[in-house]
């Protein structure tokens, strides 16, 4: 029986032959292939970053490189993305499927931990922050990314629906829905920013600073 999400990508744009191939190659090569973004949040990737029209991007979790390729493509002539990847045994994979893009001189890889890595910006950096890092301290990378965004910039949180684990009362060691409901319930009262969820694959919340 076909799902909505079936339905959705009859109907939206192709997915690049590229990202098809890395998306295949992620679930039959790696041990945890669906924290890949795939064809629906990968299109919708790319509209927003063509609708916000950012200068500077930032993501927070590289894994195969998947959805910087989608950022990469939505952005404008001049425009640039760095991403970091706190596994170093994803570089070469990583690199690999840079270099096999278009967009690939758009694009710097930075091997590191982001809750290190981010202090080192200035703040007001970028227009644009895609965070799909550690769930286990969400809320605290949020903290420090904020203030590098520009006002009137975006963060794009993901996986905020936490595959439906929100809706249940965590077990005691599972830190990650713990994270994912930490960051949800900190964002909810942070008046210094817009925000909405949108319930796209595994929940994408937008977030606007103000």
């Amino acid at each position: 029986m076909r799902s909505i999400e079936d339905y959705i990508i009859e109907h939206i744009d192709e997915e690049p032959q590229l990202l098809s191939q890395i998306y295949r190659e992620a679930h039959v090569k790696l041990l945890h292939g669906d924290m890949s973004s795939g064809h629906l949040q990968g299109r919708l990737l790319k509209m927003l970053v063509q609708m916000i029209r950012p200068s500077r991007v930032l993501e927070v979790g590289t894994y195969t490189g998947y959805s910087a390729l989608c950022i990469a493509e939505g952005l404008e002539d001049g425009a640039s993305l760095e991403t970091i990847e706190i596994d170093d045994e994803m570089e070469d994979i990583i690199r690999e499927n840079f270099s096999r893009s278009s967009y690939s001189d758009k694009i710097t890889l930075i091997i590191g931990d982001a809750n290190e890595v981010v202090l080192d910006y200035e703040d007001s950096t970028f227009d644009l922050v895609f965070m799909d890092g550690n769930k286990r301290d969400y809320w605290q990378l949020y903290e420090k990314i904020l203030p590098k965004v520009k006002q009137g910039g975006f963060i794009l949180a993901d996986n905020t629906l936490w595959h439906g684990k929100v809706l249940e009362k965590p077990k005691s060691n599972d830190w990650q829905t713990k994270g994912i409901l930490e960051f949800n319930t900190h964002l909810k009262s942070d008046n210094r920013v817009e925000k909405v969820i949108l319930a796209v694959r595994d929940g994408l919340t937008l977030i606007r600073k103000k």
